[in-house]
C-alpha cells in the first residue's frame, strides 16, 4: 500500500430511501405509480428498502396511502422492506399493516425536534423503549436515525457530546441500530469521520450506518469519509430525490445510482446494478412528473471507456 491508496471495505449495504425520504415532499404519487418504482427499484438488487412512513397523513400527505403499498410488499421476495415512524402510534400501525423493521426519528437538538415531531429530544428518546417492543415483539427490529445529528436549522451546530449521548440512550433502551442523520446537508467530511468515531466508541458492537443529503455538494464526499471511517450502512434515495418537509433548506438525498458509481468504480461492492438503478430513476422520473436532480442520472451513467485519453 502507497500513501495514496484508500483503505476501503469490500463491500457497503445500501439502503434505498426513495420511497419514503425521496416522496415526502413531492405531490402524491398514485399507488400504481409507487408500486412501478418499487418494482424498478427491487430489480437493482437492494437489499433493503425503507418503503414507506406511518405518520399523519396531514403531516406528510404525500405518503397518506402507507398502509395500502404496505399490503403489496408480499409479491416482492428477497428484500427486507421498512418504515419510518414518529411515535408509538406509528409503529402500531406499521407492525398491524405488516411491517415490523422499523426506523424511529428522534432529533439530537431540541428545536428541530420541536419542529418535526412536537415534542423536546429527551420526550422523544424516552419513546424509544415502547417502540422497540413493538418491533421487537412483531419479530423485527428498530434503528434510531438522529436527525440534525451534526446541525440544526433552528439551533445551530448539534455538538458531538449531544449527539452521542442520544445514540447511547437509544441502544440502552433497545435499539438494534443507529443511523446518523445530515437533515440539513451541512457536514463535511473531517466532522463525519469525528462523530461516527465518538458514537462507535459510544456504542460498540452497534451497526452505525449514515444518511446524507446533498444540499451543499458535500454528500458523496461525506459518504466516501464515513466508508473510509468503517461505515457499511449507508442511504441513499433514487435520482437524489428528497428532504425534510421541517427542517427548512433541506433538499435531496445523495443519489443512489452516484454512490453506487462512485463505490464500485473505487473496488467497493454494493450488489446494486447500476444500468438498473438508472432505469428505476427513468422510473421515478416518469412518477413524480418533474425531472431528478442526480447529475449522474443526467449524464447518463457510466464512466468514458478507459482507452481514451484526458482532454
Amino acid at each position: 500500500m502507497n500513501e495514496f491508496d484508500l483503505v476501503l471495505p469490500a463491500t457497503v449495504d445500501v439502503r434505498e430511501v426513495g420511497m419514503r425520504d425521496g416522496l415526502q415532499l413531492e405531490a402524491p404519487v398514485p399507488l400504481e405509480g409507487k408500486l412501478a418504482m418499487l418494482e424498478a427499484l427491487v430489480a437493482t438488487g437492494v437489499r433493503r428498502i425503507e418503503v414507506t412512513s406511518f405518520v399523519s397523513p396531514k403531516a406528510v400527505p404525500a405518503l397518506a396511502d402507507a398502509d395500502q403499498l404496505a399490503a403489496e410488499l408480499h409479491a416482492f421476495d428477497g428484500v427486507l422492506f421498512s418504515a419510518l415512524v414518529a411515535n408509538a402510534r406509528g409503529a402500531t400501525r406499521a407492525v398491524d399493516a405488516g411491517v415490523a423493521d422499523l426506523e424511529y426519528v428522534v432529533s439530537a437538538s431540541d428545536g428541530h425536534s420541536r419542529a418535526n415531531a412536537g415534542r423536546s429530544t429527551a420526550e422523544a428518546v424516552a419513546a424509544v423503549g415502547e417502540i422497540a417492543g413493538l418491533a421487537h415483539g412483531a419479530g423485527g427490529s428498530l434503528e434510531v436515525v438522529i436527525a440534525t445529528a451534526w446541525d440544526c436549522p433552528f439551533d445551530g451546530r448539534t455538538p458531538i457530546p449531544r449527539t452521542v449521548d442520544v445514540a447511547r440512550a437509544a441502544v440502552t433502551a433497545g435499539a438494534d441500530r443507529i443511523c446518523l442523520g445530515d437533515t440539513i446537508g451541512t457536514t463535511t467530511p473531517m466532522r463525519v469521520v469525528q462523530l461516527l468515531d465518538a458514537v462507535r466508541r459510544a456504542c460498540p458492537g452497534v451497526d452505525v450506518g449514515v444518511h446524507f443529503h446533498d444540499t451543499r455538494g458535500t454528500g458523496q464526499a461525506n459518504a466516501l469519509a464515513a466508508v473510509q471511517a468503517g461505515a457499511t450502512q449507508l442511504d441513499a434515495s433514487v435520482g437524489g430525490l428528497g428532504g425534510c418537509p421541517f427542517a427548512p433548506g433541506a433538499s435531496g438525498n445523495i443519489a443512489t445510482e452516484e454512490l453506487v458509481y462512485m463505490l464500485e468504480e473505487s473496488g467497493v461492492r454494493t450488489g446494486l446494478d447500476l444500468d438498473a438503478v438508472l432505469a428505476a430513476a427513468r422510473v421515478t422520473e416518469e412518477a413524480v412528473g418533474r425531472p431528478l436532480p442526480s447529475s449522474l442520472y443526467r449524464a447518463g451513467g457510466r464512466s468514458v471507456p478507459r482507452s481514451m485519453g484526458v482532454g
